[in-house]
């Protein structure tokens, strides 16, 4: 009998200095915290949104919770974080990228990330952005279906192509219709391209590639094998 007491007083013991150790011990605290990822958000926001003091117990620290705060940062698509223990957290982050610049009614353009986020306004609409027509506002393009799909075909061109595109838009397609959204590039040297949606990528550019060695200055690749020039 006594027996069974001690084993479940020493149980008891080992069971409270294991809590101890990881909620009330100074040995398993957050001492030092890592931000990996940043490059238009700092390291002092990224540790203002998680909330994390030096000190707090590694065990206490909830990462779903801490990910969340960074996650509403604007700039911010994503963030992951993870403890290394016994006294470090690991942060790091993913930020939107902006694809399209927006001009703004009062001047400068929003530049905008796939899913419509804005990342910032410019002044000046930044060379490697094409300018997105559109009759919304930058704020008005969140979760905008031709947005969506317009950076879908932004990422699917090649090198050669992206490069050369000045403005792009997008006209939707009647409700019920089989077709994408179709879009259509504006090339800086005031040329014409029909893509039309993601549908075979690859073989568009290689017979617009071959097609713009004419002088034409409106080629319609939407459906591959039945370009139309101009």
């Amino acid at each position: 009998m006594w027996r069974a007491a001690f084993f479940a007083l020493a149980g008891f013991g080992i069971v409270a200095g294991v809590v101890w150790a990881l909620l009330g011990s100074r040995l398993l605290v957050v001492r030092s915290i890592s931000v990996t990822g940043t490059h238009l958000v700092t390291q002092a926001q990224v540790l203002a949104a998680a909330e994390v003091p030096l000190g707090t117990p590694l065990m206490r620290v909830n990462t779903t919770q801490v990910a969340g705060r960074i996650e509403a940062i604007r700039q911010v698509a994503s963030a992951s974080v993870t403890k290394d223990w016994p006294d470090h957290l690991a942060i790091k982050i993913r930020e939107r990228v902006p694809v399209v610049a927006v001009r703004m009614a009062g001047g400068g353009y929003d530049l905008v990330d796939p899913s419509g986020v804005i990342m910032r306004w410019s002044k000046a609409r930044p060379a490697a952005l094409p300018l997105f027509q559109t009759s919304l506002s930058g704020s008005a393009l969140r979760g905008d279906p031709g947005l969506a799909q317009t950076s879908a075909v932004l990422a699917e061109l090649p090198r050669w192509l992206s490069k050369s595109v000045a403005q792009v838009a997008v006209a939707e397609e009647p409700v019920g219709a089989p077709a994408d959204d179709q879009v259509t590039l504006y090339l800086r040297d005031h040329k014409t391209v029909i893509w039309g949606g993601t549908d075979g990528a690859a073989q568009k550019a290689k017979e617009l590639a071959i097609l713009m060695r004419a002088p034409d200055q409106y080629f319609d690749v939407s459906a591959p094998g039945t370009a139309v020039t101009r």
